[in-house]
């Protein structure tokens, strides 16, 4: 069954940390999964700041206002700490990294609303300037196209029809691009959340924090988890452990993200084992366990190389 995803919602669960500076796309360069080297101003980024371990610390989506300004945008539950960490790394970089919430508007756009805000919708990760304000285009959710609307606070919210917080916060669980949040830093590589797959991860570009552990797990065949979309019956937490239902004893996975379906229940991204997604048969939490249904995933998977 297909739910209407149409309107602008307005999004207080994400935050934006603003880099400033001549070096400044060449410091991001150096320290996140993507290449922000040669981003162009009609492109954005899905990005991760890995641990030195190559677990994520923070995953976002990143873009030029200017050929010296780049905007981040993440979880604000893991902004404070992201941003201090990201500055200890900045040193001799003319870099200035700032929180910059406060500044900025931000809005989810779906469905036909697209086309007032942005002329038509344009595949993943395309940006456009329109005005003062920014528009990048995401992965679709229930084959809805979305789309990011970030501006000054001090411009006026991009006309249409209002969209609910929670049908935003349920099209991106089921868009199965998952953002980081503060009950799962450090518990995946890139790989675990499918980034390779879906534009977060450049194996070409230089080194970065983590590059070796991420390009060992693509190189040499070792993926062992991946992300997936399930549906729950019952509210599930963030960080909770799934287990298959052949075995109680070890969790075979985590849920990653949770929202409420707009059918009834709750639909979710889960990082699980292939070989436990294979089989099927999983519950979060142990003893008395909320059954997992898997959904399927809405984009193909890069094969390992």
């Amino acid at each position: 069954m297909t739910y209407p995803l149409n309107g602008i919602a307005p999004l207080s669960h994400l935050g934006v940390i603003r880099v400033e500076g001549e070096d400044a796309a060449k410091f991001l360069h150096g320290q996140l999964t993507q290449d922000f080297a040669l981003l162009g101003m009609d492109q954005a980024r899905l990005a991760a700041f890995l641990s030195a371990k190559g677990r994520m610390q923070a995953s976002f989506i990143g873009f030029k206002r200017s050929a010296t300004e780049v905007l981040l945008v993440c979880s604000r539950d893991l902004l404070p700490a992201t941003l201090k960490r990201l500055s200890m790394f900045v040193l001799r970089a003319k870099a200035k990294l700032t929180d910059a919430t406060g500044d900025i508007s931000l809005y989810g756009v779906a469905g036909d609303a697209i086309n007032s805000v942005a002329g038509s919708a344009q595949p993943a990760w395309t940006k456009a300037d329109v005005g003062a304000a920014t528009v990048v285009h995401l992965y679709p959710a229930d084959g809805t196209p979305r789309a990011l609307w970030v501006a000054p606070a001090t411009e006026p919210a991009p006309a249409g029809p209002a969209l609910e917080a929670t049908l935003w916060l349920w099209s991106e669980a089921i868009s199965g691009v998952a953002t980081l949040t503060a009950p799962v830093v450090e518990a995946f590589v890139p790989q675990m959340l499918n980034y390779e797959s879906v534009g977060g991860v450049n194996f070409k570009k230089g080194c970065y924090p983590g590059q070796e552990v991420v390009a060992r797990s693509q190189f040499r065949g070792t993926l062992k988890r991946r992300a997936y979309i399930a549906h729950a019956a019952a509210e599930v937490a963030v960080g909770a452990e799934v287990f298959s239902t052949s075995d109680l004893e070890q969790p075979c996975g985590t849920v990653v993200q949770v929202a409420a379906a707009p059918g009834g229940g709750f639909d979710t991204i889960v990082s699980l084992q292939i070989s436990a997604a294979q089989e099927g048969s999983l519950q979060v939490g142990a003893e008395g366990g909320v059954a997992l249904s898997l959904l399927p995933l809405p984009y193909p998977l890069l094969d390992d190389i």
